[in-house]
């Protein structure tokens, strides 16, 4: 499915911003089944500096620095992306979910997944996750239907509601408060299972999504969403499920960048020098299919 994205944040202050430092990752990744055929994005005011870089993880990344006084800052990103579902070997499916563990593993990239067992600022193993996810990683269940069940699980048990969690809420908070947003479960289900030592990585993104029947998209009414892969060793593949949707992704979800978690691949953040004393932040995302965004700007 092909698809213009388009991702505009803005903020506006209450008195002279003199200097604002920027990192954001708004840039979807080539992938094996992604296809990024162009890319653009703007910063206004018009920075002195700007950098376009790939992270460790091999994520777009651009830096920038806005030196001239403002009380608003815009970043806006545009690409034209073609995604098809990610396919996977029934075999590496099929194979017992300790395998995902790479400490110990033989695989010849366990190394590249270690990282991703550990436990991370936004991913704690705090307590109650690892007595959770032994419900679903049963000794010897193959791995893709222990992560399927463990999805099921977070999806049937926690309610979506974004009220409950803020954008630092820990795994705790949502264990206790039973709901919250894809951050949140994808960093629960993360928690979850590397507790249990297996490999797992936050992925940011975009899902299209869809209109009501007889109801006409909304321009700019879509967000940024957050979804987590699990490692299937000697694959070069991680299996890619999303808690807040009870499914596995598929040609709706436009990948942007991965990480340990949130904190990793956060689609903006940054410092300011300046004296204002409030602020608000206006988020505008669309994912349309190319079709009808080529119909919209003629």
């Amino acid at each position: 499915m092909r698809y213009r994205v388009f991702h505009r944040t803005t903020y506006t202050y209450n008195d002279d911003v003199r200097d604002s430092l920027g990192v954001y990752h708004m840039t979807p990744r080539p992938l094996p089944w992604q296809d990024v055929a162009t890319t653009a994005a703007s910063v206004d005011p018009e920075p002195v500096d700007l950098d376009r870089d790939t992270d460790v993880y091999g994520n777009a990344v651009t830096y920038f620095q806005v030196t001239a006084k403002h009380r608003r800052l815009q970043i806006e990103a545009n690409s034209d992306v073609t995604v098809r579902a990610p396919q996977y070997d029934p075999q590496a499916l099929a194979r017992p979910w300790e395998t995902s563990r790479p400490h110990g593993s033989a695989a010849s990239d366990a190394w590249l997944a270690t990282e991703f067992a550990l436990e991370s600022a936004r991913a704690v193993h705090a307590e109650g996750v690892f007595a959770y996810a032994a419900a679903s990683l049963l000794p010897g269940r193959p791995v893709g239907e222990a992560a399927d069940d463990l999805m099921h699980r977070i999806f049937r048990d926690f309610r979506y509601d974004s009220t409950a969690t803020t954008v630092t809420s820990s795994v705790a908070h949502v264990l206790e408060q039973r709901a919250g947003v894809c951050q949140d479960f994808a960093h629960l289900a993360l928690a979850c299972l590397r507790s249990h030592g297996v490999a797992a990585r936050y992925v940011s993104g975009y899902l299209a999504t869809q209109p009501p029947p007889g109801k006409e998209r909304v321009f700019g009414a879509d967000a940024s969403h957050a979804w987590l892969a699990v490692w299937l060793p000697e694959q070069d593949a991680w299996l890619a499920i999303d808690p807040t949707n009870d499914q596995r992704a598929n040609d709706r979800y436009v990948t942007v960048a991965w990480g340990r978690d949130y904190a990793d691949v956060s689609p903006m953040r940054g410092i300011i020098f300046t004296d204002a004393t409030s602020s608000t932040l206006r988020v505008s995302v669309d994912v349309a299919p190319w079709q009808e965004a080529a119909t919209r700007s003629l």
